[in-house]
């Protein structure tokens, strides 16, 4: 495994940099949004500028990460763990595999326990539209979409225009914000929608 080439790759959707693990619900989000999206690795030891600082030779991150994995994580995660030397500085490599039980709840400060995604190099708080499209990815029943109007008007609205916000759909055809999540849901699990998460927005556009 080529460490060096991984770290000049920097922090990405499946790669984040850790200098050392402070909190269980810190890496708890980060790892819970690896396995809600393709999976991931964390490289323990290095700084966010790439920096190669090292880890002790103890099991200290080892617990942590597993402390973490198994109690602040929900389901639970198993990560796997690797050790490499670089430059005579030890590197925990963190493998977190893409989950088959999505959604992942992370227990955060507040003793609530919330999904996040990964959005390039950030782990992201999931929207209900999001939690709910990983919830029925799950059903291997498919998804039955009947098109009336409502998704008719939202298919020539992108057919016209780029994006859509879920506001700007409930705006267009005077829907209530559930009913137009409901109708979103649907039509990103049939992949006739695709959407898109940012840290600032949530948008739609058509596959």
């Amino acid at each position: 495994m080529n460490i060096k080439r991984m770290i000049l790759e920097g922090e990405t959707v499946t790669q984040d940099f850790k200098k050392t693990i402070t909190s269980c619900e810190k890496i708890a989000k980060t790892m819970v949004s690896f396995a809600n999206n393709k999976g991931g690795r964390l490289l323990i030891g290095i700084l966010d500028d790439g920096t190669i600082k090292g880890v002790k030779a103890d099991d200290e991150e080892r617990y942590m990460i597993t402390k973490a994995a198994h109690f602040f994580a929900k389901p639970a995660l198993e990560p796997t763990f690797e050790e490499y030397y670089v430059d005579d500085k030890l590197v925990l490599i963190v493998t977190i595999p893409e989950s088959d039980t999505k959604p992942h709840y992370a227990l955060g400060d507040d003793g609530r326990w919330w999904v996040y995604v990964r959005v390039k190099d950030k782990s992201v708080l999931a929207s209900k539209i999001v939690v709910d499209v990983l919830k029925r990815s799950n059903d291997d029943n498919g998804v039955l979409i009947e098109y009336s109007s409502k998704e008719k008007a939202l298919l020539e609205y992108l057919a016209a225009h780029d994006r859509i916000t879920v506001k700007e759909y409930c705006n267009l055809l005077n829907l209530s914000r559930r009913r137009a999540q409901r109708i979103m849901v649907d039509l990103v699990l049939s992949g006739v929608v695709r959407v898109h998460t940012t840290e600032k927005e949530e948008f739609y556009t058509a596959s």
